[in-house]
């Protein structure tokens, strides 16, 4: 064991015994974490592939202003992200808010009075609820006579694929995946099995659209829902693609006519793609796209240092410790509203920004309950900086998140335990 270094995170809060518990854990990790290395490896290849395909420059770098005709560096950069993606067009902007305002605008973009939404992968994350209109709001698709219905996955989370076929109506015109569970304790999907889903929606009406939620899926697989048949795959630049450099921003990525008509709701008819300036935000985009891959496999590490952490210990996780990962998201069912407020405290505590505040649950927009959130990052609200939320209800359990670095990683999860372990909430036997 190196003293040193035990030494500095106990200075840094870390209870001695905790960070010993920790070192017993990573010394069953080092074959996973190798492998990740190189998905790391071959997605950081396939980044610098395709800016070398598209001609990425200084000049994509220069800042655009007013109406943003002829922005280089927009323009080419998503190029790149259809290359990566692996689809014919994209649409990647600052004007994009979050990741819900992407999939809001690619499902308002191709949907029209009649058509019906069907999600194949169950319930939505909860804000799509509201944009969709299965909680009643102003300017849901339902209010505009889109209709939705869902399949369940099965209790072994996979794709209910017959139910699916048999789901499938005249009216229905897209279909819509999740890749992360959200705020759900079923197993995050994988790339092929979202492909074999595809397979099966195309095989009774091949017209049907199929759109991917990528958020937080992003670099974790050597693939993409692009390359298995995805006519659109959707995520947020503050997740995995932004590489914890991109300040703002979302992506949507797909078939010319779909981005096309999307790009047509961004911004209004008749405009869509031509206009929208990226003022100084293309370097960022450009350079945090090259880190990602080495970015979200740092998280990748963190998520499988806690899942082995809070396993070991009892808890229930999803995914479980030795199991295929699909996403950078960890859930822990800790149980009850004080694990959850301990845990999150201690990821605060963490962080290289914010790191004296104390976190309370809140009323956050597009929720149905008060939600927790631990988020110290340098860009507000970056998910894939290091971070953990949770909505106060039933069963209490945790999403833990992030990590640009995998030291970083380590440490916030060494420091929800060591919040626990502080506050009763956990024994450790070593």
């Amino acid at each position: 064991m190196d003293a040193r270094l035990r030494e500095i995170y106990v200075k840094c809060g870390i209870e001695p015994e905790v960070y010993d518990f920790g070192e017993k854990i990573l010394g069953d990790l080092t074959g996973r974490f190798s492998e990740y290395d190189r998905i790391a490896e071959y997605n950081q290849l396939k980044v610098i592939g395709a800016m070398r395909k598209c001609g990425v420059s200084e000049a994509c770098f220069m800042p655009s202003s007013g109406y943003g005709y002829n922005d280089l560096g927009r323009d080419t950069l998503e190029k790149v992200y259809a290359e990566i993606f692996g689809t014919e067009d994209a649409l990647v902007r600052p004007q994009i808010a979050c990741g819900t305002h992407a999939l809001s605008i690619a499902l308002s973009g191709n949907l029209r009075p009649g058509d019906e939404l069907l999600s194949v992968s169950g319930k939505p994350y909860d804000t799509l609820e509201e944009v969709i209109g299965i909680r009643p709001a102003t300017g849901s698709l339902a209010e505009y006579g889109i209709t939705y219905s869902q399949v369940d996955l099965l209790p072994d989370g996979s794709f209910d694929l017959e139910g699916i076929k048999n789901a499938i109506k005249p009216s229905t015109k897209m279909c819509a995946i999740q890749r992360s569970k959200g705020y759900q304790t079923r197993p995050s999907l994988s790339v092929s099995a979202i492909g074999a889903a595809i397979e099966c929606i195309k095989s009774v009406r091949p017209d049907i659209i199929v759109m991917v939620d990528n958020c937080y899926g992003e670099f974790v697989e050597s693939t993409e829902p692009g390359d298995v048949g995805a006519d659109m795959v959707v995520g947020s630049l503050i997740k995995n693609p932004g590489g914890g450099l991109a300040p703002l921003g979302g992506y949507i990525a797909g078939r010319h006519d779909l981005i096309e008509k999307t790009a047509y709701r961004l911004t209004c008819p008749g405009l869509g793609k031509e206009v929208g300036a990226t003022l100084d935000v293309n370097r960022s985009f450009f350079q945090g796209l090259f880190l990602a891959p080495t970015v979200a496999v740092s998280a990748l590490k963190g998520a499988v240092f806690a899942a082995s952490i809070y396993e070991k210990l009892g808890f229930d996780v999803c995914p479980g410790a030795d199991e295929e990962r699909h996403d950078i998201i960890q859930a822990v069912t800790l149980g009850s509203p004080e694990a959850i407020k301990a845990f999150c405290q201690g990821i605060q505590s963490a962080a290289p920004v914010d790191s004296h505040l104390s976190v309370e649950p809140w009323d956050m927009p597009g929720y149905d309950s008060d939600v927790i959130m631990a988020a110290g990052a340098f860009i507000s609200g970056s998910s894939i900086e290091l971070s953990a939320d949770a909505p106060m209800k039933e069963p209490y359990a945790v999403y833990f998140q992030g990590g640009l670095t995998w030291p970083h990683a380590k440490f916030g999860i060494l420091s929800s335990l060591s919040e626990l372990v502080r506050g009763k909430i956990v024994d450790i036997y070593i």
